[in-house]
């Protein structure tokens, strides 16, 4: 097991080819923990390298409203409010702390997703 620092696109690609071989490796065996290994670097590489923003607020709801087949209806049920549920989506209410708290229970956002400022619309 020869495991270097990613340092460059091109060890990043070569550490990649290594873990697609690695990728059924039997638990317990140097193979397992090679690739246990290389995992933790090319995380640590794409977090430096290619970073993910955090979504916007709105965004995120929206998403997790498509991944748990929700309606804006079922929202405004949760929220005890469909009105809001538009004002919200049209950006013209920001999110209450009460919304941000139920939002982050019952569809399981980030509160740090929710609590994101955001542009509203006058």
């Amino acid at each position: 097991m020869d495991i270097r620092p990613i340092k460059t696109e091109q060890d990043y690609d070569l550490t990649l080819e290594r873990v697609n071989t690695l990728f059924d490796a039997r638990p317990n065996t140097d193979e397992a923990d090679e690739l246990d290994i290389l995992v933790t670097l090319i995380e640590k590489y794409e977090k430096i390298h290619y970073p993910i923003p955090e979504p916007d607020p709105i965004e995120a709801i929206k998403f997790m409203m498509e991944q748990n087949g929700l309606t804006d209806a079922d929202l405004g049920i949760i929220l005890n409010s469909r009105s809001r549920v538009s004002e919200i989506f049209k950006r013209k209410r920001a999110l209450t702390i009460t919304q941000i708290r139920v939002l982050n229970e019952k569809l399981n956002i980030p509160a740090s997703t929710l609590i994101k400022e955001y542009a509203l619309v006058k």
